[in-house]
C-alpha cells in the first residue's frame, strides 16, 4: 500500500511517514521546505514544493499512479500567528487544500485523512469532549481546520472520495528512536516554551491562571507524537472499514482520554528533569481556551487504538529530540531549512 504524506517533512508528517514505513507501507512525501526540514526526507521520496503547485503535482501523481491513501499534513499551526495573519492561514490551509484535492480527486484517489485539530472544539470548561462536541474554533488557525473539515465532508456526500478527519489533541514528543521530532528548535506549544525557559534561564510565562479548570491554568491532552502516528497507520490500515460507501466521513478524535493543566505539565518536566523551573504568571494570549481532553472510545472501537504513552514519556523523548535536533542543525549547510 502506498501513501502520501503532506507536510511529510515536518513534525507530524514525518512522525507518520517513519511509523508507515515501519508498517510495511510505502510512503511519498510532499512538502515545500517552509517549516519541515530537509533531513526528514533523507532517504524517502520527497518531492519539494507547494500543495497548489499544480505542475508539481501532476508530475508526482504521474510518477505514482499507485497511491492508495493520503495523509494530509501540510498547514500552518501557530495560533497568534493565525491571528496576526488571517488571510494568510487561511489561504495556505484552506485555498490551497481545495487545488490538491482537486488534483487527487481528478487523479482518482479517493481515501483521504486529513490532520485536524481538537481546536475545532468549544474549549471553555477543561472537560471531555467527544465527536459530537460543539465547534466553536477560536482562531484563525482553528476555524481554517473546521473549514477544511466541512469541505471534505461536503465533497465526500458528493461522491469525490471519502474522507476521515483525526482530531488531534496536544502533540509532544519526538520519535523514541529520535529520527524525527520538531523541525523547529524554538516550538509555540506550551512544553516548547518550558524548555525554551530552562535552556535561556528565563523563566516560563504562564499565560493565563483564571481558566475554568481544576487550577486555573489552560487544560491539554497531551499525546505523544508517536500514539499520533501509529494512529495514522490505524487508520490507513482500516480506512474501509470507518469511511464506507454509505459513510464516507468521518471523525475521530487522537488523544490520551485524560486532560492535564499547564501547572501539571509543569511539574512533569520538573520531575523529568529534577530541577524546578521559574514561573511568572501572566494574561491570556489572544485566541487561547481553557481546553479540553479527548474522549476517544471511537478511536479505540473503528481504529483499534489507545495512547500508551504518558506525558513523562512525552517530556522525556522531547528533551532527548532537543539535543539531537541541535547537532543535526549545526551539520547542515546554514540554519537546516530550505
Amino acid at each position: 500500500m502506498k501513501v502520501l504524506i503532506t507536510g511529510g517533512a515536518g513534525y507530524i508528517g514525518s512522525t507518520v511517514a517513519t511509523a508507515c514505513i515501519e508498517a510495511g507501507l510505502q510512503v511519498v512525501l510532499l512538502d515545500d521546505l517552509s517549516r519541515g526540514l530537509r533531513a526528514f526526507g533523507e532517504g524517502r521520496d520527497l518531492y519539494v514544493g507547494d500543495i497548489a503547485d499544480a505542475s508539481l503535482l501532476d508530475r508526482l501523481l504521474a510518477d505514482h499512479p499507485d497511491i492508495d491513501a493520503v495523509v494530509h499534513c501540510a498547514a500552518r499551526i501557530v495560533v497568534p500567528e493565525s491571528v496576526a495573519d488571517p488571510l494568510g492561514y487561511y489561504d495556505t490551509n484552506v485555498g490551497k487544500t481545495i487545488v490538491l484535492l482537486q488534483r487527487l480527486r481528478d487523479a482518482g484517489i479517493a481515501r483521504i485523512v486529513f490532520s485536524s485539530s481538537a481546536a475545532v472544539y468549544a474549549g471553555e470548561s477543561g472537560e471531555g469532549v467527544d465527536e459530537s462536541g460543539a465547534l466553536a474554533p477560536a482562531s484563525p488557525y482553528a476555524v481554517t481546520k473546521a473549514m477544511v473539515e466541512r469541505i471534505l465532508e461536503d465533497a465526500a456526500t458528493a461522491g469525490d472520495f471519502r474522507a476521515i478527519a483525526l482530531r488531534y489533541f496536544n502533540p509532544i514528543g519526538a520519535d523514541p528512536q529520535l529520527r524525527t521530532g520538531q523541525q523547529t528548535p524554538t516550538p509555540s506549544h506550551a512544553l516548547g516554551k518550558i524548555m525554551q525557559a530552562r535552556a535561556t534561564g528565563e523563566p516560563f510565562h504562564l499565560t493565563g491562571t483564571d481558566w475554568a479548570t481544576r487550577d486555573g491554568s489552560g487544560l491539554r491532552d497531551y499525546i505523544h507524537v508517536w500514539d499520533l502516528a501509529l494512529a495514522h497507520v490505524a487508520a490507513v490500515q482500516r480506512f474501509d472499514e470507518v469511511a464506507t460507501a454509505t459513510r464516507p466521513y468521518r471523525v475521530v478524535n487522537l488523544g490520551t482520554g485524560d486532560g492535564v493543566t499547564v501547572r501539571e505539565l509543569i511539574a512533569a518536566f520538573e520531575r523529568v528533569t529534577g530541577a524546578p523551573l521559574a514561573v511568572v504568571e501572566t494574561d491570556r494570549r489572544p485566541g487561547d481556551q481553557a481546553g479540553a481532553f479527548a474522549i476517544v472510545e471511537r478511536a479505540a472501537d473503528e481504529l483499534g487504538w489507545r495512547a500508551q504513552r504518558s506525558v513523562d514519556d512525552g517530556v522525556r523523548d522531547a528533551i532527548a529530540w532537543s539535543e539531537r535536533l541541535r547537532a543535526l542543525l549545526g551539520d547542515a549547510d546554514g540554519p537546516g531549512y530550505s
